[in-house]
Formats: structure tokens, sequence, C-alpha cells
């Protein structure tokens, strides 16, 4: 277990804007990670980034040099946009996450499997140590009993289903309407799912590659079509819906697509922004982010209060279990070097004063076990009290003085230190003279 401290920093949908998490989105998961560690100060780093949030935790020496490194990762957002966390409220923080207390859909369950994907991509460029891997297997873990053990992912349960809420809810009934969806992702076969069951006429999916498209299509039960991602322009006009989620950096729906159709609902689940704002200033056009997309999940929201109550209890619980596994592991790791650099110093100064009593006399397995027993004495009662020190310091959350302890008791201190002390003393008193005394 890492001596260090994690520290977070965190852009979402509670505080920033799309354009804030925009600017805070990396070009990928690995590639972020692998930035982070690139500082001498960070030992193991994990970045979460999805449509509405973009997470990074950070294990360093202390919170301080966390912070530093987070604010230079997210140095185009706005600090107004940003939230940072220190050890426990992070470790908390990604409790919830994994539950999917922090969603825009409360319970949705996309988060969990984002949780994991993250976690593979950190562990794929050695971003997970011993210190985050603890943290994310357990963040995963409580996630999965979240959805097992409560009803927190009733009703609503992600972004397509939401975006479809939406889009209902201000073009009215759905029934043989033309959708237009943007995308093959999972996101995106969400929203087409959710727009089949709503009773559309016809449904539209528009992708880069277009066997992706093809494939969503082949999976629903209404009439569909594929098409590749340039013709949107042609078949846009057409839709009544339009939902749009994907991975480009670059809007994939422009005002032009637009203009010759009727009215239109456009959803935009596209984080940076899929459709290009100005869209919703045509006649009989009305484009939607996800920013609104708050007000629709506020009934699922109000729904699963009792569910949620369940779930904080839940995170309580294990987020007291992680801490006090850290602390015991992190005094434990302490202690181990401590009394490994102990017992390393002990043997050979004891092997160094058998050899001076050998050079004066025989040396009987007697004398031996005295002069470990002795050893083994000193060793104890000096430790005693740092170690208690050690103990009592993790338990009040003292992980300064954990980590210079750490350092000063590394198992490999020590190592390079010259020859034994006894025998650089100068001391020419015969050792036998102890036990007579």
């Amino acid at each position: 277990m890492d001596a260090g401290v994690v520290t977070s920093a965190r852009v979402t949908h509670k505080g920033a804007s799309v354009d804030d998490i925009a600017a805070a989105s990396p070009d990928s998961q690995r590639t972020a990670v692998s930035d982070l560690l690139a500082h001498p100060d960070v030992e193991e780093a994990y970045v979460l980034s999805t449509c509405n949030r973009i997470e990074a935790y950070v294990v360093a020496a202390d919170e301080s040099v966390g912070r530093a490194v987070l604010a230079e990762f997210l140095a185009g957002v706005p600090e107004a946009a940003t939230v940072y966390a220190g050890h426990d409220a992070s470790l908390r923080h990604l409790l919830r996450v994994a539950s999917g207390l922090e969603s825009v859909v409360v319970g949705e369950d996309q988060i969990i499997g984002q949780v994991r994907t993250a976690y593979e991509d950190a562990r794929g460029v050695g971003g997970i140590g011993d210190l985050l891997e603890t943290s994310v297997t357990k963040a995963i873990h409580v996630g999965e009993r979240a959805r097992t053990e409560t009803a927190i992912n009733e009703g609503v349960v992600s972004l397509g289903s939401a975006a479809v809420s939406l889009a209902r809810r201000e073009a009215g009934d759905l029934a043989g309407a033309t959708a237009l969806v943007v995308g093959a992702g999972e996101m995106a076969r969400l929203a087409a799912e959710r727009l089949a069951a709503a009773g559309v006429g016809e449904l539209i999916v528009a992708n880069r590659t277009l066997p992706h498209a093809e494939h969503v299509v082949s999976e629903l039960e209404v009439p569909g079509e594929a098409v590749a991602l340039p013709a949107v322009g042609s078949v846009a006009p057409r839709a009544d819906v339009v939902v749009a989620a994907t991975g480009s950096p670059d809007p994939v729906v422009e005002p032009d697509d637009l203009e010759s159709g009727g009215e239109a609902v456009v959803v935009d689940l596209g984080q940076p922004r899929d459709v290009r704002p100005a869209a919703g200033d045509l006649p009989g056009v009305a484009v939607y982010d996800l920013d609104d997309i708050e007000s629709v999940t506020e009934n699922t929201r109000s729904r699963r209060v009792e569910a949620a109550r369940e779930v904080e209890a839940m995170i309580d619980a294990e987020f007291d279990r992680l801490v006090e596994q850290y602390k015991r592991a992190r005094a434990d790791e302490v202690i181990a070097a401590m009394y490994e650099s102990a017992e390393r110093t002990k043997r050979r100064e004891v092997e160094t004063a058998i050899a001076r009593l050998e050079e004066n006399g025989e040396v009987t397995d007697a004398h031996r076990e005295v002069l470990k027993a002795m050893a083994d004495s000193l060793v104890g009662q000096l430790l005693a009290a740092p170690t208690k020190s050690l103990r009592e310091a993790a338990a009040e959350d003292d992980w300064a003085t954990i980590s210079t302890a750490l350092q000063l008791f590394d198992p490999e201190f020590g190592a390079d230190s010259p020859a034994s002390t006894f025998e650089d003393s100068g001391s020419e008193r015969p050792l036998e003279a102890v036990d007579d005394d």
C-alpha cells in the first residue's frame, strides 16, 4: 500500500456547463493518465471521462502536491467549474459516482461500466497501484451492490432514455414519427431502443461506421434505415426527432442539415456538442443539450429518494471499511519497513559481534543465543514506542507522519551504510565480560 494520499479534481454537470466539460475532456482516458503519471510527484492516476463528467484522481505524497498537478491538468477550465477534494472526500465521492448518485439520471446503469472501463484504461498504462486498486475496485463493488440490493436503477436509467422522455415531453406523442439517431454507441443504441418502444414509424441511424449503424437498425422492431454520417444532411429534414450521441470532437449536425425540414425536437447528448447551437435559431427547431436533461430526470430523482437513502447508508458503511483498511495497511507497511530495517541492522551487528568474540576464544551456542536474545530485546524495546505512534498517526489521519516514516524506514534504508558501528567503535573490551557482569 502506497503511503501517499489521494487528491481529486472534477468538472461535472453539477457545477459546469457543457462547454466547460468539453474544455476539460482529454483525448482519451489512457492519454490523460499517462500525462498525469509523467509528473515526477504522481505515483498513481485514474481518469474518468464521460459525457457529463471529467474526474481525475492522483496519488502523491500530500494533498498540496496532488492539487497542484490537477490544477495544471485542468488549466483550461474556469476555476469556478472545478471541484477539488482531499483524500477522504475523494474516496467517498468515487463510491457515490459508481453507485449512480452523482449521475444526471440518478441510478443510471451506464456509469458503472464507465468506471470499469476507466479502471482498465488506467491499469493498462500503469496508473493503478495498491492505493487506487483498493479504492476503484471498492467503488465498483459498491456500485454493483447498489443496483442489486436497492431500487436505485428502476425507471429511467440512461441518458438515452432521458433524451427520449424529453423529446416526448416537447413533441408529444411520437407514434408514427420519424426519428434520427446520430451515433451507434451504447448511449445512441439505448436512445434508438427507447424511440422504437415509443412507437416511431421510422428510425434512421447515422454513423461514421456504416456497419455499426446497420447493426443497431437490425435489432429494432420498427422500419429503419442506416446511413453514413455524411448523409445526415439528406435525412435530417425528414426527422421529427433527432437524438445525437457521438464521440466526435466537432459538431456533426449543422444548421444547414435541418434548415429545409419542418418542426423538429433535437436532443444533443454529445460532449463536446454534436449539434451546432445555432441550429436552435431555425424556425420550428428546438435544440436541447445535457443541461436540459436535468429537468426531465427530476421525477425519476424524486421517485428514487428512498432507494438513494439506502445507497447512502451502504456507502457510509463501505467508506468506513475502506478508510480503516487504508489506515491499517499504511501503518502496517511503515511498521514492517521499520522492523525490516532494524532486523537487517541487528543481524549484521550480531554477526560482527560473534566474529569478534571468536577472535578471542570459543563462542558457544549459549553465547550466540544470549547475543541474539539481547539484540531482539533491544529492537523490540526501541521500536515499541514508534510502533505505537505510527498506529496512532494512522488512526488520526496523520498521513504526513506516515509518509515521512516510510521514507526513513524504507526497506532499502541503510543497505549501503558503512560496516558495523561496533566494528568502528575502537572498543577493545571482549564481549565475554558482558556475561560476567
